[in-house]
Parts: C-alpha cells; sequence; structure tokens
C-alpha cells in the first residue's frame, strides 16, 4: 500500500508537467472556442495515453500522434492556432518508446504508421485550409525536428539501465561462485580434519576401551577398588567413541546435522555426576527453579560447562571435592562448578589447554557470559550465566 503512492505521485506529475504548459501557454497564441475545443480533447487522450505508455509504448506514442494531428488540423480548418507546446506529450511519449519498447519490429511499426498519419494530415490539412498562415510548414517541421532526440535519449536510459542489471548480475554470479568455492574450500577442510581425528583420536580410543574391556576380563584379579575404576574407564571409552564417531560424521557430511546420540540436557546431570564418582571424585549437585522449562540449547550448554568444569578437577585438582550449582532464576541459568584442593598430585601434560576457550565460546554463542579463576584456598571456580532470550526461544 505504501509503495503504490509514490508511483501514482509520480504519474500523476508526469501528467500534470506535460500537459499543463500547453494550457497555460495557449491564452497567448490564440483564445478563439475552436482552438480550446482542439486542445481540450487533444489534451483528454492526453491523459489517458500517458497512464498506459508503460504497457503500451509504441501503441501510446501512434495515438498521441495521430490525435496532435487531428488536433491541429481541426483547428487550422476553423482558422485557430495552438500553442507550440502541444508538442510536448509527443516527446515524452517518444523517450518511453525508447526507454521501454520491447522490440525494433514494433517500433518501425510505430514509425511508419506516425508517416503514414502524417502525410494524411499534410494531406488533409491541404484539403481543408485555404489560408496559408493554416497550411503548416516551417513551424512544425521545426517542431518535429528535435523529437527524434527524445527517442534517442530514452534509448540511451535503457541501454544504460541493462548495462548495470547485466553488471549486477555478473556481480551476484561472481558472489555465488565466491561463495560456493569457500563451502567447497570449508568442507575440504573439514573432511581432512575427521581423518585426521579418525586417525588419531578414533585409534587411541579404541585402543583405551580395548585395554580396558581385556582389565575387566581378568577382574578377579584385581581388588575391589580398581574394578571400579575399569567400569568406569570403559563405560567412558564407548561413550567418548560414541561421541566422537557422530562427530565425525557431522564433519564429513554437514547435511547431516542431526546426530545418532540425542543431544545432553539437564536431565542427564545425575548420570554425568555417577560417572565423576565412578572415576574416584566426590561432587554434591544443588539445583533451583524449573530446570526442564529451561530452553534446549541452554540446558546443552549448561551440561558441556558441567562436563568439561568436571574433566578439568579430575585431572587438575584429583581428588578434590566438587560442588555443582544449577539454579534458574528470572528466565536466566546460572551454573557454578567449585573444586576444592587437589588431594594429590595431577598427572602432568593433562589436558590440551582448550577447555575453558570451548566453554567461553559455547556460552557466548548463547548470548552468556562465563568466568573462571582460581579460589582463595586453592581450588578452581567456573560461573556460567546465559538468558533465555538469546537460546531463540
Amino acid at each position: 500500500m505504501d509503495g503504490r503512492w509514490p508511483r501514482w505521485g509520480a504519474e500523476a506529475g508526469l501528467i500534470v508537467l506535460t500537459l499543463l504548459p500547453p494550457l497555460l501557454s495557449q491564452p497567448y497564441v490564440d483564445t478563439s472556442g475552436a482552438a480550446w475545443v482542439s486542445l481540450t480533447v487533444y489534451e483528454a487522450v492526453g491523459v489517458v495515453v500517458l497512464l498506459l505508455r508503460r504497457r503500451l509504448p509504441a501503441t501510446a506514442f501512434v495515438v498521441v500522434f495521430g490525435a496532435l494531428l487531428a488536433a491541429l488540423v481541426g483547428s487550422a480548418g476553423a482558422g485557430a492556432k495552438l500553442s507550440p507546446l502541444v508538442f510536448l506529450p509527443l516527446a515524452v511519449l517518444l523517450y518511453n518508446l525508447g526507454n521501454h519498447g520491447t522490440s525494433w519490429r514494433r517500433t518501425v511499426s510505430a514509425v511508419l504508421g506516425v508517416t503514414v498519419l502524417s502525410v494524411a494530415g499534410v494531406w488533409l490539412n491541404r484539403m481543408t485550409t485555404d489560408s496559408r498562415d493554416f497550411q503548416g510548414g516551417l513551424d512544425v517541421l521545426a517542431a518535429l525536428a528535435p523529437m527524434p532526440l527524445a527517442w534517442a535519449m530514452g534509448f540511451a536510459a535503457r541501454t544504460r539501465q541493462e548495462l548495470l542489471a547485466a553488471a549486477e548480475r555478473r556481480t551476484a554470479d561472481a558472489r555465488r561462485a565466491q561463495a560456493l568455492e569457500a563451502a567447497q574450500a570449508t568442507q575440504r577442510e573439514r573432511t581432512r580434519i575427521a581423518g585426521e581425528m579418525h586417525d588419531v583420536v578414533a585409534h587411541s580410543l579404541t585402543l583405551l576401551v580395548v585395554h580396558a574391556e581385556t582389565l575387566r576380563a581378568r577382574g578377579s584379579e584385581l581388588p575391589g577398588w580398581a574394578r571400579a575404576q575399569v567400569d568406569g574407564l570403559a563405560t567412558a571409552g564407548r561413550q567418548s567413541s560414541g561421541e566422537l564417531r557422530d562427530l565425525l560424521r557431522m564433519l564429513r557430511d554437514p547435511a547431516d546435522a542431526v546426530p545418532l546420540r540425542p543431544v545432553p540436557d539437564l536431565g542427564g546431570l545425575d548420570t554425568l555426576l555417577d560417572s565423576h564418582r565412578a572415576a574416584g571424585g566426590t561432587v554434591d549437585l544443588t539445583t533451583g527453579g524449573r530446570l526442564e522449562s529451561v530452553p534446549g540449547p541452554v540446558q546443552s550448554a549448561a551440561y558441556r560447562v558441567v562436563q568439561e568444569a568436571l574433566v578439568n578437577a579430575r585431572r587438575h585438582a584429583p581428588g578434590a571435592p566438587v560442588r555443582v550449582s544449577v539454579d534458574d532464576v528470572a528466565e536466566e541459568l546460572r551454573c557454578e562448578v567449585v573444586n576444592g584442593r587437589a588431594a594429590r598430585r595431577a598427572t602432568a601434560g593433562a589436558g590440551v589447554g582448550l577447555g575453558l576457550a570451548g566453554m567461553e565460546e559455547r556460552v557466548g554463542a548463547l548470548g552468556g557470559e562465563l568466568t573462571a579463576g582460581p579460589t582463595g584456598d586453592g581450588g578452581f571456580r567456573v560461573v556460567a550465566t546465559m538468558s533465555w532470550e538469546h537460546a531463540g526461544v
């Protein structure tokens, strides 16, 4: 609705600027009734034709040319003269024909048509007018001589528009080609990474599970505490192998975005904490609010934060007690993991140093904030805060 008013306003402005000058200048040329009748009928035809000029450019030009000849011949037969500005609508329609003409055939047909009308109009004017002052001549020729320039300007404008459109199409094609090349390069890199992960990580995890299962098969020879550790090791190895397999599948085929295993959420915290306890850790969990109503992306991010924080605690502070609290207040989830001082010496070279960076990226993607740092008693504290409004709800 809003776009129509500017268009109709432009149409009305063009009609006024085209047809008003002849009306304003006519009193200075001839005020006879015959002149006003011819001019009024001609301008009435001009209003209709100008409104249809874009749909029928050639027809509009021929009709206005015919109406102009009829007005000139009719007024000349009655001994009246029209303002020279009556040629202004003809110039506008010639520009329109050059700018919106659909084919050369129609343009040539229109030119032939107005040529025939011109010859007929001159003959009729000679037959109906005795006075040389009203038989036309150099004054009419002088008014018609610049008219081809209007067509040339319209044709030049159309050519420029076509060149701009072609340039835009080439630019769009280049952008699409560039995007396709970038996507192909990204997919090649994803495939390469997937291959490296499969050759290195998957092989190591498979060996870990095999060794764990071998120890489990000889569980009768192990002390009780060792059997529990081996069971936890085998379970964690199988789970990691499954998650790695899903990740490799998505890396190789981005279109396959749905993982084989369900996305973890806060409902899996108990199982996660049990695996930490099975590995010899101590952990307590406190929750608050309606966690089941928290959006899925926020739940998944909170689960991963707790998971990574527990892994870091086992690596860098083995045997230290861990406190986990998850609270939902005013559509904002706050997740806190605090571990105490290490009970025994950490393993040298544990981890690859990307855990905190990964947590920050995951929480930041949801518009949240992550803070992590040591506590005063030698422990470590991780706090993630995420709002629902950034989770697409």
